[in-house]
């Protein structure tokens, strides 16, 4: 088998939150969402985390949320269409001015929290999403929930749309998340996610909660870099891609 003929997947994950040990984790995964100054983050730990991935030679995305920094983004705010428009433009642009600054661009733009998950299943939503999107830099690819709304949408609209699995969260049969809080909805053991990440990469499946077995695309694999793990958990998911073979490149990359 060549090089080429190898199984690829990107490995993704959200930093610049202010929770997390970013530089310990950097090393390890090939794309970055970096959080916007909605639900986490500032000037200041914005530019930080360019500044590793540039060290790292790690491709930066935008992590837009609703502006909601006590619940850390994880509840759906009452907005409409026009707002949740303007909520991810201003987010995106605040982190592209900065990343301009440093003589960096971004590659993609991945939604937060509530609004994710929100945007998996409203169509209206992920429309104003992929909207803004569009409207800033139509070469930007669009992270979303494998088979949701959000990746639907920005097809229909011409843009590059990553199919998104989980390396630590529990699915449901229908291929949505389980609501945190519940049972099953996080692996907490190395050992759990390692089987899901397997599954994943190479076999494109997930064991759900029940225990049936479901088909998803894997473009991108994310790791929640909010745990407090999250580096020990990086670190073992790529040597676990590597040991089966899989290449770990961002999206943007040959």
């Amino acid at each position: 088998m060549t090089d080429s003929d190898r199984p690829r997947i990107d490995f993704n994950c959200d930093l610049g939150e202010g929770c997390g040990d970013d530089a310990a984790i950097l090393p390890y995964v090939s794309s970055a969402n970096i959080a916007c100054g909605g639900h986490a983050g500032d000037e200041a730990t914005m530019r930080a985390t360019l500044r590793l991935c540039r060290q790292h030679g790690v491709a930066i995305g935008a992590h837009p949320g609703y502006e909601d920094r006590e619940h850390f983004g994880r509840r759906v705010l009452p907005l409409d269409r026009d707002e949740i428009g303007m909520l991810v433009l201003s987010q995106l642009a605040r982190l592209a001015a900065i990343a301009d600054d440093e003589g960096l661009r971004l590659s993609h733009v991945k939604p937060h929290g509530a609004l994710y998950n929100l945007a998996a299943d409203d169509r209206i939503v992920a429309q104003a999403i992929v909207g803004s999107v569009a409207a800033f830099d139509p070469t930007l690819s669009v992270f979303g929930l494998s088979g949701s709304e959000l990746t639907a949408a920005a097809e229909a609209a011409g843009l590059h749309a990553v199919h998104e699995v989980f390396a630590e969260r529990g699915y449901a049969a229908n291929g949505r998340l389980l609501p945190r809080g519940t049972p099953g909805a996080v692996l907490e053991t190395l050992d759990e996610a390692i089987a899901q990440v397997h599954g994943l990469a190479t076999r494109g499946e997930v064991i759900c909660a029940d225990g049936s077995v479901l088909r998803l695309r894997a473009d991108s694999l994310c790791l929640h870099g909010d745990r407090a793990d999250a580096p020990a958990f990086a670190r073992a998911v790529r040597a676990a891609l590597e040991a089966d073979g899989v290449r770990i490149l961002a999206v943007d990359r040959p």
